[in-house]
């Protein structure tokens, strides 16, 4: 086995699923459209169009629904500027009811996996990076917002709560800075969220 210094990244989909072709009809306009943005992209119209369809069935479909609204980012780096210790609590205590409902109506139920994953979706959907690598029997979620200290040092708060509730023997332990947090919990090398 190749032992690298890097963890592995944990995959997020299964190597090969199954496809299937089906045909639509898209005003010409729409057709273009789509052809110039996978062209800055430097990707097929197939990828563009799967990435829009898988967009919009793990996250546009629902957040109308769980009352999620888009907020511009600079926005949100103004209120982080002003939030202190206790008020991110309180920005922690509010929430946390909120992902609780929100897992439930997208997942169906409330766990660690369907948290995770929901979480994700969230991140992707907001334009926010992430990544999950498994170093050993160490899951390491890394989150990129870049939204400054305050917003991480929530994220890191909420992250902490959330895998509490869930795995509370196990030490959630966090590398904050002004545009990231890494969270490294041990949940084992077979842990995966994509499995429930």
């Amino acid at each position: 086995m190749l032992k690298t210094d890097f963890p592995v990244r944990k995959p997020h989909s299964p190597a090969k699923e199954p496809t299937r072709s089906i045909t639509y009809r898209l005003p010409a306009r729409v057709v273009e459209e789509l052809e110039t943005e996978a062209m800055q992209k430097n990707i097929s119209h197939n990828v563009l169009v799967r990435q829009i369809l898988e967009r919009y069935l793990a996250w546009d479909r629902f957040s109308d629904k769980i009352g999620m609204i888009d907020i511009p980012k600079k926005v949100l780096e103004s209120l982080g500027d002003e939030l202190e210790g206790g008020d991110i609590n309180k920005v922690v205590d509010a929430i946390k009811p909120i992902i609780r409902e929100a897992v439930l109506f997208m997942k169906g139920k409330y766990d660690l996996k369907r948290c995770i994953e929901t979480l994700e979706d969230y991140i992707r959907a907001s334009g926010m990076k992430s990544d999950h690598r498994i170093e050993g029997a160490v899951h390491h979620f890394i989150i990129q917002h870049e939204l400054g200290i305050k917003w991480s040092l929530f994220t890191e708060q909420l992250l902490k709560e959330l895998f509490a509730e869930f795995v509370p023997e196990k030490n959630l332990s966090c590398q904050t800075t002004e545009k990231t947090v890494i969270a490294s919990i041990p949940l084992g090398s077979d842990f995966s969220e994509h499995d429930y």
